[in-house]
Order: structure tokens, then C-alpha cells, then sequence
């Protein structure tokens, strides 16, 4: 009888920090070491990115991928309520599941239009906070924080931002 190895965590933990996984975004000049651009060294930090990315990509944003992202911030207009909340996880876990299916969403926290204190902004947002693991290391779990605000009629991502492991 075979048994599988569950002591290391391949995905996780990158050992040779001298290979470098993806572009780290947002897009700058790196140290030198990594090449002109600024790269990732973990896969974990490759997957908070390829996410967010996912999040805030406009269907139709991108060539010649046209179904790639999901539409967040049409819903920065929506009335508030559980209903569009349903709505909202319901394509956030779609969108995953399709382009990323190698991430297990274990909880999505969604913010419309309240600050922390609970009060009314100003302006409309939406905060957005994804709690995931990749399959082969279920255990290990990891966040991704992505918050639009609409400012003078334009919608632009602000604060967008990782968390840490839970």
C-alpha cells in the first residue's frame, strides 16, 4: 500500500530562492537579482497575485481572453444587501473555480459601502476578502484583500493588499 508524503508542502514552501515563480505586481523595477522586473519567490505569493488580478480584470479587459476577470465593480453601483452579497461570492467562486482550480476558497468576506466603524462612506465602494488554500496543502491558509472605490465618477481599485496566513 503507497503512501503519500504529506510532511512537505511543495506548494507552499519554494526551497531554491534563487528561481523565481511570476511577475510581482504591481508591475517595478527589481533589485537586480531577479531580472528588470520585480518577481515573485514563493508560489503562494504567485497565486495572492494571479487573484487579485482575477478580482479586479474587467471581462473583456484583456487580449485575446476575453471571458478573463469578472465584472466587480459593476456592483459597486448595486443596491447593498445579502442578496448581492450571494451574488458577488456566487461569481467570485465561479470566476476561481474556472481560471485558478488549483485554489480551494474556504471564505469570502464582502464590504459594500460601510467602513470598519460601520459607517456610511461617502462614496461608493466594495472591500473584498478572499480566504484560500491551495489543494495540495489544504491546511495552509491564506488572504487576499481587494477594495474599489468610485472617485468623481471614475471606478479605480484602491488599497488592494494581501493578508497573511490564518
Amino acid at each position: 500500500m503507497a503512501f503519500k508524503d504529506t510532511s512537505r508542502k511543495p506548494f507552499i514552501e519554494d526551497r531554491d530562492t534563487n528561481i523565481f515563480i511570476g511577475l510581482d505586481l504591481p508591475i517595478r523595477r527589481g533589485d537586480g537579482k531577479d531580472g528588470y522586473f520585480a518577481s515573485t519567490t514563493t508560489t503562494i505569493e504567485a497565486v495572492k497575485n494571479n487573484i487579485r488580478n482575477l478580482l479586479l480584470t474587467q471581462k473583456g479587459e484583456r487580449l485575446m481572453q476575453p471571458n478573463l476577470g469578472m465584472n466587480l465593480r459593476k456592483y459597486l453601483f448595486e443596491p447593498l444587501g445579502e442578496e448581492n452579497d450571494i451574488v458577488i461570492r456566487d461569481d467570485i467562486l465561479d470566476t476561481i473555480n474556472f481560471w485558478l482550480p488549483f485554489v480551494q476558497v474556504k471564505d469570502i468576506n464582502i464590504q459594500s459601502g460601510f467602513g470598519s466603524d460601520g459607517k456610511m462612506f461617502d462614496k461608493p465602494s466594495i472591500k473584498v476578502v478572499v480566504v484560500f488554500s491551495i489543494k495540495q496543502d489544504p491546511n495552509t491558509l491564506e488572504s487576499v484583500q481587494v477594495s474599489l472605490k468610485s472617485t468623481a465618477g471614475d471606478v479605480t481599485p484602491v488599497a488592494t493588499g494581501t493578508g497573511g496566513g490564518y
